[in-house]
């Protein structure tokens, strides 16, 4: 390994050289207290900027055992250190004069989501953090000295202040990972009282706007319902109490602008945990819960949906269905069978987004429109067969139907952001109003033993042929990668539409999605797995190699861990 006495004399020797001169700088470089490595350099200037990362001895950085050996410390760790090296990085960005992106410094930009990222990982005695720089130039003529600034100054301080443990304010520290395992604790107690999602006295669900996910300050505290309250003793907090939802059928109801759809969306963003200040530190959803939506156009391979769609006029096999272009109906119909494929035993849907005629369908239109001319079961008349067959529950928000109310087991009212426990008084009235309920066709559920074939890649001009002459071959030359935000990814000419994965949080999470969607297409789906043993494969790729095993020469910055369900969905939504 070179020393940085070399790196320093590697840095005055290409100095005023023509940009392409500071590839040079690649390689491993041994500092006093870590090894600085130069993953890439950049092309120029005004390109992406340079991957760097660094590596500690976990024994130098000093940090407890007890902050990183149960696995949600050590993420909460990694998150907190990740947000601090950040800060640091704002201090001393551009300080560094240049052209383009000279003077860059940047990590990981954090939100409120505690998530498992690249950015910053402790394993293998080692702790990793992974950042950009953009190395300086004037035009595109190196400028050394910017660059040494950067190396042996900016940087060793922004180090030493966020990445050893005696530099830091340990008692935030502490709380950060205090906080982690006390919703770790949570969970785990909810899974044994079979609650699927709970919401703490206090909790503040409103969001600043609709582009900002901070909360909204002089936001209504949430307070449960005194018939759904449930108080817990957690190892750091100690007692905590709040709405407790328990397995079933639950309906959330309520006028316009009254927090329905709030609620909704701290249950579906509870699926992962939320750092303190958010508000919703202690609103924690079943981590296997999917929202589900109608979306229109996309594409559908293979999925049994027959539990809802059958008989078609034009006798298509709803047992293996297959569009380019699903409607509505069709679309949930299948998000919801993919979403069971998937392990998820919660279902979480807003009347808003959902297809009418897959929801319900009224007994007025039952009487013009027979069921035999029907091929839609809908949603209403297999919500109970859901829970009590196949262990799914489901948790909807209803504004227009009360169709609903006769299968919910909890209701709750919410009434300018106040829960209300209506169970008992809306039971009375369906009492008093009651409905003669359909028979739909018997409950059936999949095997979800679907198949997809192998990929074949497409062929792309230009691409070397093989040794015989004959076609282009792709099996060494990886897919290219692009990500857009939380909208879409695109691997080749391929592009996946992921805008209605809806419990994606993070556009690092979508990078991370193309990577291990290109991880199945070239090595894992080989017409043999089943999805589900497709999807197991890579997660448990990932958890026993890391993210060296989806990437090329390196692993970069700006991957953050997607849940399985997000993985099947992209597997889903692949047209290619």
């Amino acid at each position: 390994m070179k020393t940085s006495a070399e790196l320093r004399t590697l840095l005055h020797s290409i100095d005023r050289k023509s940009y392409p001169a500071y590839k040079s700088l690649g390689g491993i470089w041994q500092f006093p207290q870590y090894a600085l490595c130069i993953d890439h350099v950049q092309g120029d200037p005004f390109a992406s900027p340079s991957a760097l990362h660094v590596e500690i001895p976990a024994a130098r950085a000093g940090f407890p055992r007890s902050c990183y050996e149960k696995n949600c410390a050590r993420i909460a760790l990694q998150d907190f250190l990740t947000r601090q090296l950040a800060r640091q990085f704002e201090t001393y960005n551009f300080k560094a004069k240049g052209s383009g992106k000279s003077g860059l410094l940047s990590i990981t930009r954090c939100g409120q989501e505690v998530l498992e990222r690249s950015a910053c990982q402790i394993a293998d005695g080692a702790l990793t953090a992974r950042f950009h720089v953009g190395f300086p130039a004037f035009g595109r003529t190196i400028n050394a000295g910017e660059l040494e600034k950067i190396l042996f100054d900016f940087l060793p301080r922004c180090i030493q202040d966020s990445l050893f443990f005696q530099r830091l304010d340990q008692e935030k520290l502490q709380n950060a990972v205090f906080l982690a395992e006390d919703q770790d604790f949570l969970r785990a107690l909810l899974r044994e009282k079979d609650y699927v999602a709970f919401i703490a006295n206090g909790s503040v669900l409103p969001r600043k706007s609709g582009v900002s996910e901070l909360p909204l300050k002089d936001g209504v505290p949430f307070v449960s319902p005194q018939t759904m309250e449930q108080t817990f003793t957690l190892p750091h907090r100690g007692k905590i109490s709040g709405m407790a939802i328990p397995s079933g059928i639950t309906l959330i109801v309520g006028g316009g602008y009254h927090g329905k759809s709030t609620l909704l969306e701290a249950i579906q963003a509870g699926v992962y945990n939320h750092i303190a200040g958010d508000g919703r530190e202690f609103v924690l959803t079943r981590e296997n819960a999917v929202k589900l939506r109608a979306e229109d156009g996309r594409c559908v391979r293979k999925v049994d949906i027959s539990l809802f769609i059958n008989d078609l006029p034009n006798k298509k096999d709803t047992a293996s269905f297959t569009t380019e272009d699903a409607s509505g109906s069709t679309s949930q119909a299948a998000g919801l069978i993919e979403s069971m494929e998937a392990g998820s035993r919660l279902f979480l849907i807003d009347e808003d987004t959902s297809a009418t005629n897959f929801m319900v369908r009224d007994d007025f239109m039952q009487q013009v429109i027979s069921r035999k001319k029907e091929p839609i079961t809908p949603f209403i008349e297999r919500v109970k067969d859901l829970y009590e067959k196949a262990g799914v529950s489901t948790i909807m928000v209803a504004g227009s139907s009360g169709a609903f109310f006769y299968a919910a087991d909890s209701i709750l009212q919410m009434d300018c952001y106040r829960a209300l426990d209506i169970t008992e008084k809306v039971k009375a009235l369906c009492r008093e109003r009651p409905v003669s309920l359909s028979q739909p066709p018997a409950f059936c559920p999949p095997d979800f033993r679907r198949v997809l074939p192998p990929y074949q890649r497409a062929e792309r001009h230009g691409r070397a042929r093989n040794g015989r002459g004959g076609a282009p071959d792709a099996r060494h030359e990886h897919m290219k990668v692009r990500a857009s935000a939380l909208e879409s990814f695109s691997l080749d000419k391929e592009t996946v539409n992921v805008r209605y994965v809806e419990q994606l949080a993070d556009p690092e999470q979508v990078t991370a999605l193309a990577y291990l969607l290109r991880f199945v297409l070239e090595q894992v789906q080989d017409g043999e797995k089943t999805v589900r043993e497709t999807v197991q494969s890579v997660m448990d790729t990932l958890e026993k190699n890391g993210w060296s095993a989806f990437c090329n020469s390196y692993i970069p910055c700006g991957l953050a861990k997607p849940r399985p369900q997000e993985l099947f969905a992209c597997i889903n939504r692949f047209r290619g």
